[in-house]
């Protein structure tokens, strides 16, 4: 058994898509019209054929306080691993990306946390 796709709810698909793209670098996998919504997943461009992330609509009326929560409380909603979390805190602070937490090496983890202008909260982090 492996995982094959999970997701994070959205305030807008479309600005979302630009976001896990242009600025993080995700490739976009499938985008299928559902009514007023798609089905609009993302990969890694170094795995392809890995594990999607679904670009999901926050439209159901228990997401907002679901993620408002999450936020609220500084939890992420996705954890994202990187080979260099400074490299990669420095290259997304310079595209502008906000982040609520710094890069921060707790033992053999260094973990930092940015927001994803969708709503969310993303975590990055490198185990040594």
């Amino acid at each position: 058994m492996r995982i094959h796709l999970t997701s994070v709810f959205v305030d807008d698909q479309e600005k979302a898509m630009r976001f896990y793209t242009d600025v993080l670098g995700f490739v976009k996998k499938n985008d299928v019209p559902l009514g007023e919504a798609r089905w609009l997943t993302v990969v890694s461009p170094e795995h392809p054929e890995g594990t999607e992330l679904l670009l999901e609509p926050s439209g159901h009326p228990a997401v907002q306080p679901y993620t408002s929560a999450l936020v609220q409380d500084g939890i992420p909603a996705a954890s994202f691993a990187v080979d260099d979390v400074h490299a990669e805190f420095d290259r997304l602070h310079g595209l502008g990306v906000r982040f609520t937490q710094e890069p921060l090496a707790m033992g053999t983890v260094t973990t930092a946390v940015f927001d994803d202008t969708c709503g969310n909260l993303i975590q990055i982090v490198h185990t040594r």
